[in-house]
């Protein structure tokens, strides 16, 4: 029998090193994201480490994808065993600029892309006593103007994930959340390419100048969260439910 885990923003950066590194763990990985071809290297990856994959291009915000992504999975494999809400490319736009649809897009696709997929899969959560892990960032503990939208809808997940881990304990689902920091992604690298020559300096000068405003020795690589993530729907992890997890290399300061 297989186990399945599904992976929201599995085309690049931490959902793609996420889908890749269970492929050692699980049988079969769903890929979900907006972007086929990178969806399709992805899965490439995947079964080369072992691991049969299932490609869904769609946009989580769509009222319909939750029920596409789970009615496929289950045709498919029949179980969901894990559940990996890793999708969400909020704007980062100043709180006194950014438009109510700039919000309502941010909110629509990180949190209730999660929310109403983590909805339609907990039935088939239960049936394997399965987990779930919702992916929130330090922005929720430390929020600032420039980030407000993701700060709010990082802190309204950790909020989420605790309520869905609250009936989880009565129905045999295990739900955490997790608060990655600077982690060098593919989005990250592209956003240092634009904002160093408009400040002229160099891209190097500005990782520089980034980890120095945040205090940390490096930025993180997906494949560190992926780990992390991978061990919160391992076995191992199964007592730990209702927790927020913060990987950040030391960011935030406080207890």
């Amino acid at each position: 029998m297989k186990n399945v885990a599904i992976v929201t923003g599995a085309s690049q950066g931490i959902g793609r090193a996420t889908a890749v590194r269970l492929a050692k763990d699980f049988s079969a990985v769903v890929l979900v994201a907006r972007n086929p071809d990178k969806l399709n290297e992805t899965a490439a990856l995947v079964e080369a480490a072992g691991a049969e994959p299932l490609v869904i291009d769609l946009n989580l915000s769509d009222d319909t994808a939750a029920d596409i992504v789970v009615s496929r999975t289950l045709e498919r494999f029949g179980r969901i065993d894990a559940l990996l809400n890793i999708a969400g490319d909020v704007p980062q736009i100043d709180l006194f600029d950014m438009t109510d649809a700039q919000w309502d897009a941010g909110l629509a696709l990180k949190f209730h892309g999660a929310r109403k997929l983590t909805l339609r899969a907990w039935e088939a959560l239960k049936a394997s006593q399965g987990s779930v892990v919702l992916t929130s960032g330090n922005s929720a503990i430390v929020p600032k103007a420039p980030y407000a939208a993701v700060g709010a809808i990082n802190a309204a997940i950790v909020a989420l994930a605790k309520a869905f881990s609250d009936r989880g304990i009565a129905d045999g689902v295990q739900v955490n959340s997790v608060q990655p920091g600077p982690v060098m992604t593919g989005r990250r690298s592209s956003y240092l390419e634009k904002w160093a020559p408009a400040h002229n300096v160099t891209v190097e000068q500005a990782m520089t100048k980034f980890l120095s405003s945040a205090e940390i020795s490096r930025y993180g690589k997906p494949e560190e969260i992926a780990d992390l993530l991978a061990y919160l729907v391992s076995p191992s992890a199964k007592w730990m439910t209702g927790t927020s997890i913060r990987m950040d290399g030391g960011e935030v300061k406080a207890v």
